[in-house]
C-alpha cells in the first residue's frame, strides 16, 4: 500500500466534531485527519498512533490501532451522539482497550478517553505510548514541537496554529522530534524542543491486577496563540474526562431531543405495506429511526458553525489522486441538505446556509460550482448552472417550510440577481440553458437535468417575487419557466428509449466525433465550433445515455407530475437500465466508471423519492430498506456501495446521501398519513 494512503486512507469509518473541529477515524481507532478552526480547511494531522509497551515482552510497542499487528476491533457510536467508541483486543496481549473519541461542543477541544482492562491471569505493568505527528496547515515544513513542563504537555505549532497535547494523568515520559523509533521501542529520550513535526508522550500503569481496569484521557486543545492553546488545555484539566463526556453526550442528545422524532414508525410501515409485505416492521422501524437520527447528527457535523456553509464530506483525497476533492460546499448538495433539514425541523441551520450563500454569489448573479467555507471560490471545472439554480429553488423550499417573510426580504436582492442571470443564460435557439457542466461535473452540454433545475429556480424566484410584491418580475420569470418546460418536452424526449435525453449539444472528443460521423452513433451528425485562438470544439446533437438525474424533472423540480407518461417511462427505464445485478442499488448512468462504477446511495434514494411521490409506497420502501442494509458498521452512509461485495466503496459519510435518506423518510411518512 502507498505509504501516504496508509496514513490517509480514502475510506474511513467514523467522523467526530463540533462544527468548528472535525476529525475522521478508522474502525481501529486511528485518527487520520483533523480540521480546525473550520471543517473544510486546513487539515493538521500527519500521523497519530496509540500503543502499549509491555516491559519484559517483545521489546516493541504494540500499536493497538493497527489490524496488521493482530488486533481485532469493533466500532460504533454511543447512542444518539457523535461520540465514537472503538474496542480493541489481541490474543497475544493481556490488555484490552476501549476508546472514546469526541470533540467537545463549544470548545476547541478534542478528547480521547482510554480504558485498559487486564484480561490476563497475571498482574500487568505497561506503558501507554501516544505518538503525535502534525503537518500543521497541511504543510510538512516549519513545524515545531516543545514540551511545556508547567502544563505537562507537548505543544505543536506553526504560524497561527497551536495544539497542546497532554494527558489527564501526569506523563512519565516525553520526546520532542524524531520520536517514532523511540516510541516503537517504548523508551522516550526527554528531548524538550525541536523544529520537527512529531513528538510522543507515555504513561506508566503499574501492577494492574487481573480483571482490573485503569483509565486515562488525552486532550488536544487548539488555539491561534500559544497562550490560548495552553489556556484551553488548562481548562480541559479542570474537569474529569467523564464530565467532558457527559457534557458532550448530553449536548448531542439535546440536539436530537429538540426536534420531532423520525416520522416513519411501525404503524406507518404497516400502512405503506398494505397489500405487500414488510418483514419485521418493528425491527425495520428501529433501524430507520436510528439511521434518521444518525443522518441529522452527520448534517450537524458537516455544517460550519462560524459561517453556515455545509461541506459535501470530510476530505478523503487531498492529493486529488482519485477525485477532485470533497471538503467543499456545493450549492446543489447543500440545497438538498438544507431541504432535508427543513423537513426535520432544523430550519435555523438551513437559514444560516442561505445567509452564507449570499456571500458566495458572484456579482453577475451566478453561483460557481463550489466554494470554501468562507465563500471564496474553490477549485472547479467551470460553471455548473444547476448549482445556483438549486440555491434559488431551495430558498423557496425554506420559505414553504417556515413562512419566514423577513428571510425572503433579506434574500430578495440575491434572488433577483440570480434569476436575472439564469434568464441571460438561456440558449435562444433551444430555449434550454446554454452549455455548462453537468451535475456530475464530467461533461459539457445543454443538460436536461440542468434545464429542470433552472425551471425549478425560475418558478421559485417567481413565487418569491409574488410574495415580496414584485408582480412584474414574477410574471416574467414564470413565463420563462413555462418556456423552459415546453423546450424540455419538445426537444429532450427520446421516444426510442422511453426516457429523456441526458442533454443536447454534447461536447465530445475529436475521436468520438469522427466515430459518430462514420455511423457508430445513429443520427449523430454533429458540428464543429471554432473557439478563440483557433481551437475547435466537437459537438454531437444528443446525449442519449440513461442517467438517474433525469428523475429530477419530476422530483424535486416538478417540470412534469409523477404520473405524466414521460415521467413513468423515464423512471421505469432508469430502474431497468441502472439497477446493478446481484448487489442491487442504482448506478448514476450507463457505463459509469467513477471509482469502479458502483451503485450509489443517493441515486437509489432518488428513485425511492419518485416511487413515493407516485404512490408506489412498497417499491419506495424496498429501496429505502436497501439503503438501511448498506450503511456502515458505524451507521454512516457512503457515497457508493461496491458492486461486487456490497461494502462501502467511496467517501464516508457523504452528506448528500444522508440528506436524501431524510427526505425519503418524510415522503413516505406523508404517503402513510394519506392512507
Amino acid at each position: 500500500m502507498d505509504a501516504y494512503v496508509e496514513k490517509k486512507p480514502y475510506l474511513t469509518d467514523g467522523v467526530i466534531g463540533n462544527s468548528r473541529m472535525l476529525a475522521t477515524i478508522g474502525r481501529t481507532g486511528r485518527l487520520y485527519r483533523l480540521w480546525w478552526p473550520h471543517i473544510d480547511f486546513p487539515q493538521h494531522v500527519d500521523e497519530i498512533r496509540c500503543g502499549l509497551f509491555m516491559p519484559g515482552g517483545s521489546g516493541r510497542t504494540a500499536w493497538f490501532d493497527s489490524a496488521a499487528e493482530g488486533w481485532e476491533h469493533e466500532a460504533g457510536y454511543t447512542a444518539r451522539t457523535n461520540v465514537l467508541r472503538v474496542r480493541a483486543k489481541a490474543a497475544r496481549c493481556p490488555i484490552a482497550v476501549e476508546q472514546l473519541d469526541f470533540a467537545v461542543p463549544g470548545e476547541d477541544l478534542l478528547v480521547r478517553m482510554f480504558e485498559f482492562c487486564n484480561q490476563g491471569s497475571e498482574t500487568a505493568t505497561f506503558r501507554f505510548v501516544y505518538y503525535c505527528s502534525l503537518n500543521i496547515s497541511e504543510s510538512p515544513f516549519y513545524n515545531a514541537v516543545q514540551f511545556v513542563e508547567s502544563h505537562d504537555a507537548l505543544l505543536h505549532f506553526r504560524r497561527e496554529y497551536f495544539f497542546a497535547v497532554a494527558g489527564a494523568n501526569v506523563c512519565t515520559g516525553f520526546q520532542c522530534g524524531r520520536a517514532w523509533d523511540n516510541a516503537c521501542r517504548g523508551e522516550l529520550n526527554g528531548n524538550r524542543i525541536d523544529t520537527a513535526p512529531d513528538g510522543a508522550l507515555s504513561w506508566t500503569f503499574a501492577d494492574v491486577k487481573p480483571g482490573e481496569s485503569v483509565r486515562m484521557a488525552v486532550y488536544m486543545a487548539a488555539g491561534d496563540t500559544m497562550e490560548s492553546a495552553l489556556a484551553g488545555l488548562a481548562e480541559a484539566k479542570k474537569r474529569t474526562p467523564e464530565q467532558w463526556l457527559d457534557r458532550t453526550e448530553r449536548c448531542w442528545r439535546d440536539f436530537l431531543g429538540g426536534i420531532p422524532p423520525c416520522p416513519l414508525g411501525p404503524r406507518q410501515l404497516a400502512e405503506l405495506s398494505a397489500g405487500g409485505r414488510t418483514p419485521e416492521p418493528d425491527a425495520l422501524a428501529d433501524e430507520i429511526a436510528e439511521l434518521y437520527e444518525r443522518s441529522l447528527l452527520v448534517a450537524a457535523l458537516m455544517t460550519d458553525e462560524k459561517t453556515g456553509s455545509i461541506v459535501a464530506a470530510p476530505e478523503v483525497d487531498e492529493r486529488f489522486s482519485r477525485c477532485g476533492g470533497y471538503a467543499y460546499c456545493w450549492g446543489r448538495d447543500a440545497a438538498f441538505i438544507a431541504t432535508a433539514l427543513n423537513k426535520a425541523g432544523l430550519t435555523r441551520m438551513s437559514s444560516r446556509f442561505y445567509d452564507w450563500a449570499l456571500t458566495a454569489q458572484d456579482a453577475d448573479g451566478s453561483w460557481q460550482q463550489r466554494h470554501y467555507h468562507d465563500g471564496r471560490l474553490a477549485p472547479s471545472w467551470g460553471l455548473q448552472i444547476d448549482e445556483g439554480a438549486s440555491i434559488l429553488w431551495g430558498i423557496w423550499e425554506y420559505f414553504r417550510a417556515t413562512g419566514d417573510q423577513a428571510f425572503l426580504e433579506r434574500v430578495w436582492p440575491a434572488v433577483a440577481k440570480g434569476a436575472a442571470f439564469l434568464v441571460s443564460f438561456i440558449d435562444p435557439e433551444t430555449g434550454l440553458p446554454l452549455p455548462s457542466r453537468d451535475l456530475w461535473e464530467e461533461r459539457e452540454a445543454e443538460h436536461t437535468y440542468s434545464a429542470a433545475a433552472v425551471f425549478g429556480a425560475l418558478s421559485a424566484a417567481a413565487s418569491v417575487a409574488e410574495t415580496c410584491g414584485f408582480g412584474e418580475a414574477a410574471t416574467a420569470w414564470r413565463t420563462q419557466a413555462e418556456h423552459m418546460r415546453d423546450s424540455i418536452l419538445r426537444l429532450c424526449w427520446n421516444e426510442e428509449r422511453g426516457v429523456f435525453y441526458r442533454g443536447l449539444h454534447l461536447t465530445v472528443s475529436e475521436e468520438r466525433y469522427r466515430q459518430a460521423q462514420n455511423g457508430a452513433e445513429r443520427g449523430q451528425t454533429g458540428r464543429i465550433d471554432r473557439l478563440p485562438k483557433g481551437y475547435l470544439k466537437y459537438v454531437l446533437p444528443y446525449d442519449p445515455v440513461v442517467d438517474v438525474s433525469l428523475l429530477g424533472l419530476c422530483v424535486p423540480f416538478g417540470v412534469i407530475p409523477a404520473d405524466h407518461p414521460y415521467a413513468v417511462r423515464t423512471a421505469d427505464t432508469i430502474e431497468r437500465t441502472l439497477t446493478v445485478p446481484g448487489v442491487g442499488g442504482l448506478m448514476r448512468y450507463e457505463d459509469d466508471r467513477y471509482a469502479g462504477g458502483n451503485p450509489w446511495i443517493l441515486t437509489t434514494l432518488w428513485l425511492a423519492h419518485y416511487r413515493a411521490l407516485r404512490g408506489q409506497s412498497s417499491e419506495a420502501l424496498a429501496l429505502l430498506r436497501w439503503v438501511v442494509r448498506h450503511r456502515t458498521e458505524t451507521g454512516l452512509l457512503p457515497e457508493q456501495v461496491d458492486k461486487r461485495t456490497g461494502e462501502p466503496a467511496w467517501v464516508v459519510p457523504l452528506t448528500w446521501s444522508h440528506a436524501m435518506f431524510i427526505i425519503a423518510v418524510h415522503l413516505l411518512a406523508d404517503k402513510a398519513a394519506m392512507k
